[in-house]
């Protein structure tokens, strides 16, 4: 999984971000439900994961106050 880049999601549209973000939360579902059955190898995804998808909503959050 790549690490989300805020300034390539702020290229992209609110629409985008949205899908984006939910793709990322059902992503993170997934490890979570692995790494509780032992089976994530790489744990520091997780983090990675929630990272990504703070990101994501702050760009979000931004697009929406900025046009207004």
């Amino acid at each position: 999984m790549a690490k989300a880049k805020a300034r390539e999601l702020r290229d992209l549209a609110a629409d985008a971000i949205v899908s984006k973000v939910k793709e990322m939360e059902a992503n993170l579902f997934t490890m979570r439900f692995q790494a509780s059955m032992g089976k994530l190898e790489n744990t520091s995804l997780l983090q990675t994961a929630r990272r990504d998808i703070a990101r994501a909503k702050t760009v979000l959050k931004q697009k929406s106050v900025a046009g207004k």
